[in-house]
């Protein structure tokens, strides 16, 4: 990668620290940015000498216990379903495509309900027993779209869109249906249709990290690959791309890295969308940079729309997935027409 690419990815990476630090400190007790920056340096094992514990101990707990988690896990959360809808543009080729507007964010959920709904939510595998069922649920869920949307070996834009709003619409009701017949459970469930990190601490984001990690600097190392996929399928395989072995692998990989963010923070709505559609508009469509800065661009994106969800109308929270539609429906709206303009024209 260029010089010049690495200098947004710095600014990125800069973006997001300023981010966790100064929403990790804003809620019902403020905490300083300065204090919060000393807190964490001083439990760094090698700096732990250099700084002397001048603050308020409940603010160390507050801050380390309760917001840093939620923090991070929205930064997980969100680079997850940026990197996934960055991956199904790419390889489906289709401004549209994303883990919500496919249904695949819709398909994982109902995983997680019935697992939930049974009280099987952490048998066999612990905490990765719902990532797990998530992800089989949310690939099945990709392979009936990607089969209902098919024309004739193509794949046109509106009857995708078409056959993810019919599997979201089936599948909500499924959801809808166990949270109806649920008794203990029902409102566990109900935050996964809805969207939410309330009451996550450290045990989730050791869940997600590696789900994100392996997945990000998988799809990064298959940016070369999708730079190719752009060209068009035909151009691709003459140029010696083994194209549908590419599209398949890229395709399972996302719908993992999705099945794990839906499986801690339930359906939220257009953060694949959004972010690497603004990310193409500053700096272009090469997924090697592309990649990474909607990993990050997602997780500043999420970081955010956290800190409004649990601090507008404090003390009550507003759902995760309420806010992001906020954003994210009028932004899809606009690409819908853009795209139709554009088939106008030609």
């Amino acid at each position: 990668m260029s010089r010049q690419a690495g200098l947004p990815l710095l600014l990125f990476v800069v973006l997001l620290v300023l981010s966790v630090i100064l929403t990790a400190g804003i809620g019902s007790v403020h905490i300083p940015a300065g204090q919060i920056t000393r807190i964490l340096l001083y439990h760094v094992p090698w700096l732990h000498h250099w700084i002397t514990p001048d603050w308020n101990e409940a603010a160390q707990q507050i801050m380390l216990k309760i917001r840093l988690p939620r923090v991070l896990l929205a930064l997980l959360v969100g680079a997850a379903l940026g990197v996934a809808g960055a991956a199904f543009q790419g390889v489906l080729r289709n401004p549209l495509a994303d883990p919500f507007t496919l249904g695949v964010s819709s398909g994982s959920s109902v995983g997680a309900a019935v697992l939930i709904f049974t009280g099987y939510q952490y048998a066999l595998f612990g905490n990765g027993t719902l990532p797990l069922v998530a992800f089989v649920t949310g690939s099945v869920t990709l392979y009936a779209v990607l089969a209902l949307a098919r024309e004739e070996g193509r794949i046109p834009t509106a009857s995708l869109i078409l056959a993810g709003v019919v599997m979201q619409s089936f599948l909500g009701a499924i959801v809808s249906f166990l949270a109806s017949m649920s008794e203990g459970s029902v409102n566990e469930i109900i935050f996964w249709t809805m969207g939410s990190l309330s009451l996550r601490g450290w045990s989730y984001v050791t869940v997600m990290l590696p789900y994100v990690l392996i997945g990000i600097l998988f799809l990064w190392s298959q940016s070369r690959a999708m730079n190719i996929l752009a060209l068009g399928e035909k151009e691709a395989a003459h140029l010696g791309l083994a194209v549908d072995r590419t599209k398949l692998i890229v395709l399972i990989v996302a719908t993992l890295v999705t099945a794990a963010a839906v499986s801690v923070s339930g359906v939220i709505a257009f953060v694949g969308l959004v972010v690497p559609h603004m990310i193409r508009l500053l700096f272009g469509s090469d997924y090697r940079l592309l990649i990474p800065m909607s990993a990050l661009g997602g997780g500043i994106f999420l970081i955010w729309a956290d800190t409004v969800a649990r601090t507008v109308l404090a003390p009550t929270e507003i759902p995760l997935g309420v806010v992001t539609a906020f954003v994210g429906a009028p932004f899809f709206a606009y690409l819908l027409h853009r795209n139709k303009k554009q088939r106008n024209m030609i």
